[in-house]
């Protein structure tokens, strides 16, 4: 067991039972954190903060919820409404089901919508109120690549993930200038059990296109560090964010005026 180090505040962390969640909760604690760590199953929130205390010497607490119900949804967000030490948010928590729109199932619809916007937009809302007030916080919205372009079979889950970006980057223009910090982190291919749940297996995809869990967070952690507001983990062109990031304001731009475009030919000629 190490030493414990002095408290860097308490990071909550939805979805920590597996994958990139708990890669989060390790890497935390590891820095110094205390831990909040939100999932839906008990058995391995327990073995995880056990592990996790042992190890690192925190103070980690197992808070069972699953947040595709509404119920507890409100019951982390009144954590995090309660508790000041709370000074790091990762939204991690999310379920995907893949296949021709027309075939899913409004269960399905409605439990990526309520876990991938509705709880994320929720409880970064209530922790913006408290890290605003004080000044200092971050907050790490994981995303998808599929935020920026969806691809067929993924409609519902891609909207979420647009969804997810287009919120945070909002938010991050609002917080410029103050200690508040909020990265969205965009991977693509990550292996994790999202996968099997979604009902395409994970050996179903190139190896090569795939990261380790571990290699996602860790990267997320480092552009984190670096500053960096949108980590696309597997992208080795940075500069290709700048460029979508310009043509989106090109086009907000050319937008702003109440003519319709002269393609549609609505001008006075053809309206006599």
């Amino acid at each position: 067991m190490t030493s414990k180090k002095t408290t860097r505040g308490t990071a909550l962390v939805t979805g920590a039972s597996a994958g990139i969640g708990k890669v989060y909760a390790d890497r935390l604690a590891k820095e110094g954190y205390d831990l909040i760590l939100v999932a839906r199953r008990k058995d391995r929130l327990q073995q995880l903060t056990e592990a996790l205390t042992k190890q690192y010497g925190v103070r980690a607490e197992a808070f069972v919820a699953d947040l595709s119900l509404t119920e507890d949804v409100n019951t982390v967000n009144e954590r995090i409404a309660s508790d000041p030490s709370v000074t790091f948010l990762v939204n991690n928590a999310g379920t995907s089901k893949l296949g021709p729109t027309q075939d899913s199932q409004v269960i399905d619809q409605h439990s990526m919508i309520q876990v991938n916007v509705v709880a994320l937009t929720r409880l970064t809302i209530t922790a913006l109120r408290g890290f605003r007030e004080r000044n200092h916080g971050t907050i790490v919205n994981v995303g998808s690549i599929l935020g920026f372009q969806s691809i067929p079979m993924s409609s519902v889950y891609s909207g979420t993930k647009s969804y997810v970006l287009g919120f945070t980057r909002s938010i991050q223009d609002e917080l410029e200038g103050t200690g508040v910090i909020v990265q969205l982190v965009a991977p693509a291919a990550t292996a994790t059990d999202i996968w099997e749940i979604s009902g395409v297996p994970l050996s179903n995809l190139d190896p090569a296109t795939v990261m380790t869990a571990e290699d996602c967070v860790d990267s997320a952690m480092k552009g984190l560090a670096l500053g960096e507001l949108v980590t696309l983990n597997s992208v080795e062109d940075s500069a290709l964010l700048g460029e979508v990031h310009a043509a989106c304001q090109n086009l907000l731009r050319a937008s702003q005026t109440g003519r319709p475009a002269s393609r549609y030919k609505l001008g006075p000629k053809a309206n006599a």
